[in-house]
């Protein structure tokens, strides 16, 4: 809940070691769910598995995420942020210990599990703590730093983790997971004061979770999920998944080649919030900037898939393919357009009464990775029929469907622009 003491410039400088450590819980579950992009070609070999199964085994990562949703929300209107963190990061340590001591596909699968309810409420931690305290006004500015510090995980599982896979082996990945799940949990003892949520808050916790449930089927909130339920889907599965084989397998880079090219994309992811949140505050209209940003990440998508070996593009400028400077271009502009959750996150806040605000949150954030965890177990039978092409036009064709889903459904509110802007 907005404290009023903390109101304008003085609320962000008291929030700014706080939030910015609690983002680091978030930027190192980016990073454990993207480490499968630079490292599935020997993951899967050495698991007695193949890549495709290793989907499938990662997928339920994003499964046990989003379940977990609901019962890390009722805890953090029970208990402190700080607290929550800190169980959460201890879990993580326990999670990727088990990752990097698997010997074969069921032991990496509890892992999975493991690590899925563990980081779920890494994104959630500051952003309890930021609708705590700030107006509606800065709690859309807070959000997209949050979101865009939580990214810089996926740097970290580009070039320096190619390097360590490389150098180490891709278990030597989730023994950094580890030793970054402690450091994290130093700081948030250092710096992350107690705060307390309102005794109020403490009623039945199926009771809760339900809630969550219906308010995000209501006209208020239905396309607002809609859309969450696609759109941070194609960056972990993309840029978690299937951008490494793409560049490697498809294009042909080396694995160090692909983390730089990686790199280089997730600066975008990083970039992608601010720009967001500079377009909203320049020209406001957030429904047209979240339709129009998806549906140009479903042409760059197609733009891709278009270029691969004997496709219309590399058969239209007389190529075998087309080069990877191409598909680098693609996807930093994906980075850019897709990066729309801040105004996601703001839109749902301003769509409900303050009471709900908590709940809208976490049916927004069980919407966004839920659809991770169904977009991921789905490409994994459309690579096995149609390959990676294939897997990009499906992607594609999802993000344009919740595109105009998400129009068709917040149609109403589409005179009513202050509300959402």
């Amino acid at each position: 809940m907005h404290d009023p003491r903390l109101d304008g410039a003085d609320a962000g400088r008291l929030l700014v070691v706080p939030l910015v450590i609690l983002a680091c819980g978030h930027m190192l579950s980016n990073m454990i769910r993207t480490l499968p992009a630079i490292a599935v070609d020997v993951m899967a070999p050495d698991l007695h598995s193949n890549p495709h199964d290793i989907a499938s085994l990662t997928a339920a990562y994003h499964f046990a995420f989003a379940l977990s949703q609901l019962p890390v929300g009722a805890a953090l209107d029970r208990f402190a942020v700080r607290s929550v963190a800190l169980a959460l990061l201890a879990g993580t340590a326990v999670g990727g210990a088990f990752a990097a001591l698997a010997g074969g596909p069921p032991g990496f699968l509890v892992a999975q599990l493991l690590l899925g309810v563990a980081t779920s409420g890494m994104l959630m931690c500051p952003m309890t703590l930021a609708a705590r305290r700030l107006s509606p006004a800065r709690f859309g500015f807070w959000s997209g730093l949050t979101i865009s510090l939580g990214n810089m995980g996926m740097l970290l599982s580009a070039s320096p983790l190619a390097w360590i896979v490389d150098a180490f082996g891709w278990r030597a990945g989730f023994w950094v997971a580890v030793m970054l799940s402690f450091a994290i949990a130093a700081a948030v003892i250092a710096g992350v004061p107690t705060d307390r949520p309102d005794a109020r808050k403490a009623h039945a916790l199926l009771p809760e979770m339900l809630d969550v449930i219906r308010l995000a089927v209501t006209p208020a909130l239905r396309g607002i999920v809609v859309i969450a339920f696609v759109s941070i889907a194609v960056v972990f599965v993309l840029r978690g998944l299937w951008a490494g084989p793409w560049l490697m397998d498809v294009k042909g880079l080396s694995r160090v080649a692909t983390g730089n090219t990686l790199f280089v994309v997730t600066l975008a992811l990083i970039a992608g919030p601010f720009l967001y949140g500079a377009l909203d505050r320049r020209f406001g209209h957030r429904r047209a900037l979240v339709a129009g940003g998806h549906l140009l990440s479903a042409s760059a998508i197609v733009a891709m898939a278009l270029g691969a070996p004997g496709h219309a593009l590399s058969r239209l400028f007389g190529v075998a393919q087309m080069p990877t400077s191409y598909d680098a271009g693609l996807m930093i502009a994906l980075g850019f357009t897709i990066s729309a959750q801040p105004l996601i996150f703001a839109m749902a806040r301003q769509a409900v009464a303050v009471a709900n605000t908590g709940k809208a949150l976490a049916a927004v954030n069980l919407s966004l990775f839920l659809g991770t965890a169904v977009m991921q177990s789905a490409t994994d039978p459309v690579a096995a029929l149609g390959g990676l092409p294939a897997v990009l036009l499906f992607m594609a064709t999802e993000l344009v469907a919740g595109a105009l889903v998400f129009l068709w459904w917040t149609r109403a509110a589409s005179g009513r622009e202050a509300r959402f802007g």
